[in-house]
Parts: C-alpha cells; structure tokens; sequence
C-alpha cells in the first residue's frame, strides 16, 4: 500500500517549472515483480556494468567514474519526461538556496523543448528581463557553443557563474527572422516575490514566484491597500504572468487565503488510491471583494493551482492567455551521496477535477497584450458650443450650460478635454515609486483587468 505523507528531511517540497515541490510517497511495502521479471533486470544490470567497465578500460582518454555514473543517473531520468532529473550535492544545494529567494544567475526560468532551452519566463528586475528576454524565446547557443546534446541542468550550469562575469546568449523568437545575441552579465538575484500598488481604486499585486515570502507578501499587500484606500477601494488584480511557480505550500495558503471553504487542489498519484487534496479554512481576507488574476502562456505551476482554484470557486475572474499547462508533481528525494533525485509521481487536479497537463488554464476573458496609443482625434463639437443652444434647467451658476450664451463669442471651439493633463488610457496612474510612469505604452490587460474590477464594483452597488 502506498501512503501519502508531508515532506520529511529526505524531500522538500517544491512546484514550478524549473524547481517542482510535492508530498513524498512513502513505499511501505515494495510491489511483487514475477521471477522472470527480476531475471531480466538482472541481465540489463549486468549489461550496464559490462558496458561501463568497457568504457572505464578502453575508452581513447582516461574518464572520470563518477561523471560517468552521475551521466548515466541523469540520462535515465531525463529520458522519463522533461521534469525528471539528477541533482548532484552542489546543484541540490543551489536548488535549496534558489526556493528561499535568492541565488545566483541570469534571473531566467527555462526548460528543456527539443534540444533546445526554452525560456518559460525572465524574472522582473533581472539582467534577463532588463535585456529583454521574452517568455517563449529558444536559446541554441551559449557563449557561441550548442546548447543541443546538453541536459537541462547543464545548460543552467553554464548560465550561472560569478557575480559579475558576462555571457553571450543566442536566441531564436516567433515572427522574428534573424537569431538575437544578447550579451549578460551574471548579477546575485534576490527574487521579490510580491510588489503593489494602486491602480486608482483597484489594488494592484504582482507575484513574481511562489518562495517562501509569497503569501505573506500577498496578504501584507493586501493590508496596506486596504489603508491606503480606504472605502473606496473596489477590488484587487492578482497579478501571474511569467510566474513560474515555486513552493506548493505557497500557492495552497494564498488560495486558502481568498477563500472561505472548499477543496483548492488534489494530488494524485500512480494508484488510484494514491490521493491528497487540500481544503480552505474559514476567512476571506479580501473580504468578498472582486478579484481578477492575471496570467499568459509564462504562468507555470503554482501560478496554474491558484488561478484553476480560484476559477472553479467562482472566486475570481481569469483574463488574459492560456498558461503554460504543467500539471505534474516531482518529488524531490535525497539520495546517497548528498545528491538528489528530482522525479515525476503525480498529477494535480483543480478542485472541478481538471487536470492542467499540456492544457493549461484558459482564461474566461481571452485577452491578449496589445500596445495602446492615444488617438489623436480632430477638434469636435458639442451642443454648448451651438449658437443660440438651450439651457440645462438642473445646471448650477457655475456650469458651462447655465451660461447664457453670447451671439458674439459663440463660435465653434474644440472639445475643451482635448489636451489636458488628464490621465488617459495610455497612461495610467501609479502610486509604486519604484515603478517609472507608463507614458507612451500601457499594459493593456491590466487597464482591462481594472476596468473589470469597476464595472462588477459598479453593477454590485446598484444591486444593493
């Protein structure tokens, strides 16, 4: 029988799309294999162990035993799916160090399509987003040297390095002919994992990846927007996009922190019996507000869990792309020689019973980024601009319409809001001072994602 059981000192629980946290599946009992079954592993075992002395005695330069073993380890693995993979001492303990927040590197989540290293998402304020590296781009080369015939840890490899070395990455990217070079130097990456602001009266969370700080930062902004706008807020954006995942731990509490019951995942394993599922406890702390989420095609993981539960409780409305659809769990095991093995044992389900493998989670309002300009529009007219127009009977002294108009100076003028200092669609208010103001492009699906957020605030209040 098969038990599932919480992380121990020999796993730690990982999601994302480069590091994947899940429960350890603890074997209380080994499966029976028929004797003809052990017979053939014995036979292969025997063929691995030949063609290993074969190479160590006769392979033209002397060979590294261990690489060859840690090789062999990895090959295996990596011939299951994309996920699966060796972690040797020194990478188990980068991946350690990465979930907590800070490493080393390029600030890129990447995996493995083809041969070729796939950029899932860069991470905000990193040498990689600030060089402008995009979510979907192939990298094919390294410092002038193939990236084809290289694991995908070999490749992260070569991309990490001392803090203030330079590499040159080769690029392909959709509708873009010509490959991109791209020159970076290695910076320490200390991931924020949550920022805010306010958007006018909606409040405004990006989650940039689900560490260890991620539900604390969310529910810390959610707090301060609360002060800063008082009654007048009338909502929240929660913002995914290029958000790979992280900790699964994470993405269940900010769930569980939206919601008031009800299951927010499911984690099922090999057998059907082999089954977890995590409910929400009593406490909404946006207190029933409208919340819309944010994701694209570099949502990943963690991201996919609180946006697919979320979605089935009705508790948010999803706007944007499909996200990258990776359903799958890896354990992460410790194995002897202080290495580890990152491997594949389940599915997560949303809490309908979905399962986001190769699907992802469609959004219930597709929109797609767009670049917005202002149209500059001709001088217009309106009626107070008409000679010998009416009065309005409710306008105050003050108004322009109570105005008795003057045959003299009645002529024709442009629309008096052509050319004001107003804030357009093109440019929307922030209150981040770290943020620089959007002046000439706007991030259209976040002023869709907000005007949402005041039109379900403005239908709610005339229904009450």
């Amino acid at each position: 029988m098969t038990r599932l059981s919480l992380a121990t000192t020999a796993a730690i629980l990982a999601f994302g799309a480069g590091v994947a946290l899940a429960p350890v599946l603890a074997q209380e009992k080994t499966e029976h294999k028929a004797p003809s079954d052990k017979s053939e592993l014995y036979q292969q075992l025997n063929l691995f162990g030949d063609v290993l002395e074969r190479v160590r005695r006769d392979y033209v330069e002397p060979v590294d035993e261990k690489t060859l073993m840690e090789n062999a380890i990895q090959g295996m693995l990596a011939s299951l799916d994309p996920h699966s993979s060796y972690m040797n001492p020194k990478v188990y303990k980068d991946m350690q160090v990465q979930t907590r927040g800070e490493f080393g590197g390029l600030g890129i989540e990447v995996t493995m399509e083809n041969s070729v290293i796939k950029v899932v998402s860069p991470i905000d304020d990193t040498p990689a987003s600030r060089a402008g590296i995009q979510s979907g781009d192939l990298i094919f080369a390294l410092d002038g040297e193939p990236v084809q015939g290289l694991t995908l840890q070999e490749a992260v490899d070569k991309m990490r390095g001392k803090v203030g070395s330079s590499i040159k990455i080769s690029l392909r990217r959709a509708n873009v002919k010509d490959p991109i070079d791209i020159t970076l130097t290695r910076e320490t990456i200390k991931v924020k994992a949550t920022r805010y602001r306010l958007e006018g009266d909606v409040g405004y969370i990006r989650v940039t990846s689900f560490t260890e700080q991620a539900t604390s930062g969310v529910t810390d902004a959610v707090e301060k927007i609360k002060k800063e706008a008082g009654p007048k807020l009338k909502g929240y954006v929660l913002d995914l996009r290029n958000n790979p995942g992280g900790l699964l731990d994470q993405a269940i509490s900010m769930v569980d922190a939206f919601l008031d019951k009800g299951e927010i995942v499911s984690v099922k394993a090999r057998k059907a019996e082999d089954v977890q599922r995590w409910n929400a406890k009593p406490g909404d702390i946006a207190n029933g507000l409208p919340i819309v989420v944010l994701m694209n095609g570099g949502s990943a993981s963690a991201s996919e869990i609180v946006a697919g539960a979320l979605q089935d409780h009705r508790r948010a409305i999803i706007l944007g792309t499909r996200s990258f659809g990776k359903g799958s769990v890896q354990t992460i095991m410790q194995v002897t020689g202080g290495g580890a093995i990152r491997l594949t044992t389940a599915l997560y389900f949303t809490p309908s019973g979905r399962s986001i493998q190769k699907e992802g989670i469609k959004p219930d309002i597709e929109v797609e980024q767009a670049k917005v300009e202002t149209i500059q529009q001709r001088a217009g007219f309106r009626e107070e601009n008409l000679r010998g127009s009416i009065l309005n009977p409710n306008a105050k002294p003050t108004d322009p319409g109570a105005k008795k108009t003057d045959d003299k100076t009645s002529q024709a003028k442009p629309d008096a809001s052509k050319g004001d200092n107003k804030t357009t669609a093109a440019t929307p208010a922030s209150t981040d001072p770290d943020e620089p103001p959007k002046d000439a492009v706007a991030d259209y699906q976040l002023l869709r994602a907000v005007d949402l957020i005041r039109g379900i605030s403005l239908y709610s209040s005339r229904g009450n």
